[in-house]
């Protein structure tokens, strides 16, 4: 069993991974991309570094399943319900004067954040002139997001989310059971458009009065971070709000000046003139 990567194997991995597939871990947060490719060793039951060097280069396919298996990240509906009840009193009451409501989640994983976001917006009455734009780098993400499917097993856990939140309905309106999955509502699905955007590589493609991306920068160093963060400006209208993970921060950064902070707790920032 592999329990270390060396930084030297892991620069290695990471030239493979660039030169065969174009795609960049080089700003990746080292501790954390180790981890992450241990694991795969170990889900696929390799038996050393060479063969997962070798396996990727000659065979796309198992180029696909690590990169699905390394980008999954942790997400969950209405998770730190405190900044869903910031958004719902405070954020949400501006975004309702502009005619059209542009929000992007970035990193959205398998799209529960953007699914709670439809619903807020919807209790708002704002869901019909919002176009939700969701995108991520695992395209095994974004099906199973644009399915509308979450796993049932956490509906209840969602619930006390939800309503910790501020939620208004009960919670059971918004989907629909079926076996061990529930369903979200297409209605509420209908103004989300999900692709893939990787965040490395890829520039702005519009501009919004709200960008979420929350507990995505812990994977990233601090130059990742800083590109990103740029990234987020220049897709921001000016006054358009930014909000991170709330381990997450923007002090680190060069255009921490071109923010004001709108909620130091809950990370939520607004972009300056």
């Amino acid at each position: 069993m592999i329990d270390d990567i060396s930084n030297k194997d892991l620069s290695e991995l990471i030239l493979i991974i660039q030169q065969q597939y174009g795609y960049d871990f080089q700003n990746y947060a080292t501790a954390s991309l180790k981890r992450r490719f241990i694991r795969f060793i170990g889900h696929m039951r390799l038996n050393s570094l060479d063969e997962l060097k070798l396996m990727l280069m000659i065979d796309q396919e198992f180029f696909r399943k690590m990169i699905e298996f390394i980008t999954v990240n942790v997400t969950e509906m209405f998770r730190d319900p405190a900044f869903y009840r910031k958004l719902r009193e405070d954020v949400l009451p501006r975004l309702a004067t502009y005619p059209i409501i542009k929000i992007w989640h970035a990193g959205c994983a398998t799209g529960e954040e953007v699914f709670s976001m439809a619903i807020l917006l919807q209790e708002a009455g704002l869901l019909e002139r919002s176009r939700l734009y969701a995108t991520d780098m695992n395209a095994a993400n974004l099906e199973r997001a644009n399915a509308g499917i979450v796993p049932s097993r956490w509906m209840k856990d969602y619930t006390h989310n939800y309503i910790q939140a501020g939620g208004r309905h009960d919670f059971s309106d918004y989907y629909t059971a079926r076996y061990d999955s529930a369903i979200i509502n297409p209605g509420l699905r209908k103004n989300i458009i999900f692709f893939q955007h990787n965040l490395v590589t890829d520039h702005a493609f519009n501009e919004f009065q709200l960008i979420c991306c929350r507990n995505v920068f812990i994977y990233f160093n601090k130059v990742l971070q800083e590109r990103v963060v740029s990234l987020f400006y220049d897709s921001l209208a000016p006054r358009g709000y930014l909000a991170l993970g709330i381990k997450e921060s923007l002090l680190f950064s060069k255009q921490r000046k071109n923010f004001e902070v709108i909620d130091a707790v809950n990370k939520i920032f607004r972009r300056k003139l």
